[in-house]
């Protein structure tokens, strides 16, 4: 079938203002059907993430050309297996960006966010079962991105990518939950296990520091701090309950943290002088969560006794250290029961044919979660 998706040809050398330079093309391409253990899915809505700008400004390098998008929810319209019992044409589904094979030793071992043959997959740009299912008008190859590329009117999934939900949730909420609050909420929930009345400190307010934010708000996180350097994001922190900080004053924190650091430290970021600040405001034996995603050429420097000395625990968390099957449903029962108002995420909805000036107010640090949808028929 013909769609249209939004295609990045080359990586790292696309200059800002991205309106104007227009990096990501809306190019007519070929879906081939879904083959066995793989559906087709109309996408409904998708969110911008700061991971499909890394791939953009080259922060995170991907064979080119690739179709992005990897935070969304959508219809099942085809099934590549009759005797797919899990799955019918009109469900509801969002999509996590992390295909688990289920057979390794880390799937089997309840951690399928490191999943083995779902990292290389992505790595590759192709799906979990093998290959790549788009083309361009040329028959030639254009790869997945994380196994979704989801700024697309349709796309083609490995059915471990997607989880059912009801219908009545709405799609630009829905699609938050697919890494915003996969990822975030993971963090608090799974990496770091908040406990209640824990001090809880967060570096970043874009959708997952804001993700991780509710979530130890939904806790029982006690006094939980916001870094950010943006007004208005921190005056949304301050609204959901959280002391918010500029930058520049990280003075506050031994004031705000008199036992000598937070319990927790959820870094958003991705870079690595963030990560430096985040493992010094840990009080001894804290627990410091990184969820940011560097550029892989950056390495950060920490005093290596103080792993021993000071008893900290510096956690990586991808996708939250999530198992989706399980965790989405939960977090939706949460924002159901009013507990994870996932909704205070979003800054804007637009059509797919605006995503290049999206991708701008992303660069820029104004928006949170921009969300996009299909253009009018």
């Amino acid at each position: 079938m013909q769609i249209t998706a939004a295609v990045l040809a080359r990586t790292g050398d696309n200059p800002r203002p991205y309106a104007a330079t227009r990096p990501l093309d809306l190019a007519t391409l070929t879906l081939d059907p879904p083959r066995a253990g793989e559906l087709l899915i109309r996408i409904d809505a998708a969110g911008l993430c700061h991971s499909d700008l890394s791939v953009v400004n080259g922060d995170r390098p991907r064979p080119m050309p690739m179709a992005l998008g990897h935070e969304a929810t959508g219809i099942v319209e085809a099934l590549g297996s009759a005797e797919d019992t899990q799955f019918a044409v009109g469900d509801r589904v969002i999509l996590a960006f992390l295909p688990s094979c289920g057979e390794c030793v880390r799937c089997k071992g309840g951690e399928p966010f490191m999943c083995a043959a779902g990292a290389a997959a992505n790595g590759e740009g192709r799906l979990l079962n093998g290959g790549r299912r788009l083309h361009d008008a040329c028959g030639g190859e254009v790869h997945h991105h994380l196994g979704v590329s989801a700024f697309a009117t349709h796309v083609v999934v490995d059915r471990r990518s997607a989880v059912k939900v009801d219908r009545d949730i709405p799609p630009h909420v829905a699609a938050l939950f697919g890494c915003a609050v996969l990822t975030g909420a993971g963090a608090v929930v799974n990496s770091a296990a908040v406990r209640p009345g824990e001090t809880v400190l967060i570096y970043g307010l874009g959708g997952v520091g804001l993700a991780a934010l509710l979530a130890a708000r939904a806790s029982g996180a006690g006094l939980i701090v916001a870094v950010d350097p943006f007004a208005e994001k921190r005056a949304l922190a301050e609204s959901l309950g959280a002391v918010a900080l500029d930058v520049t004053e990280a003075e506050r924190l031994p004031a705000l943290f008199p036992l000598g650091g937070a319990d927790v430290v959820v870094e958003t970021v991705g870079k690595a002088a963030v990560l430096e600040a985040a493992y010094a405001a840990a009080r001894r034996g804290g627990r410091i969560v990184t969820v940011g995603l560097p550029n892989p050429a950056e390495k950060f420097s920490i005093p290596a006794v103080s792993l021993v000395a000071d008893g900290k625990t510096l956690i990586g968390s991808y996708m939250g250290s999530a198992i989706p099957a399980r965790d989405i449903p939960r977090y939706i029962a949460m924002w159901r029961a009013g507990r994870l108002p996932v909704e205070t995420l979003l800054t804007s909805v637009s059509p797919l044919s605006e995503i290049n000036s999206l991708l701008d107010g992303l660069a820029e640090g104004r928006a949170i979660r921009q969300v996009i949808v299909p253009d009018p028929a």
